[in-house]
């Protein structure tokens, strides 16, 4: 398999188990604030969700990357590494953008329909994190973070 498709895959697994550990956490923080008004349950529930999401995101993807990085005298390549990390900042930085906004008036809509607050939670999640995995893969193709090397 080639070296870019790994990469792809990789970053694909890191979003996925970032996006998977913030829908469980997140669902069990909005039911517990069940008592509360809905636009504390909905921010709370997305601050508690956004902080589960980068800490597993942010730890897997060092796990998976940090040899990335590496020149073959052990030092760290620090101008791959800065341009990747921008190149990664901007993509997720515009799907979080698209993610608060679509995820924040979803979940604040089906709490006032009366959705039980776990349900609210899931299901904005779920279309918020879908449009939010297009937007960031189609940055992260328009950055060219995985482009091949010379």
């Amino acid at each position: 398999m080639k070296q870019i498709s790994r990469e792809w895959l990789k970053l694909n697994k890191n979003l996925l188990l970032g996006l998977v550990s913030s829908f469980i956490i997140s669902a069990l923080v909005a039911q517990s604030l069940s008592g509360e008004e809905d636009y504390l349950i909905t921010t709370y529930t997305l601050i508690v969700g956004y902080a589960v999401f980068f800490l597993v995101f942010g730890v897997m993807f060092y796990i998976d990357f940090k040899d990335r990085y590496k020149l073959s005298s052990g030092t760290t390549n620090k101008a791959l590494l800065k341009s990747e990390l921008i190149k990664l900042v901007t993509s997720l930085g515009v799907g979080e953008i698209v993610y608060i906004l679509i995820r924040w008036i979803m979940l604040y809509y089906f709490l006032t329909i009366n959705f039980e607050p776990y349900l609210a939670s899931m299901t904005s999640e779920a279309i918020a994190t879908a449009i939010y995995f297009i937007v960031v893969l189609l940055g992260v193709k328009v950055t060219g973070l995985f482009k091949e090397k010379n």
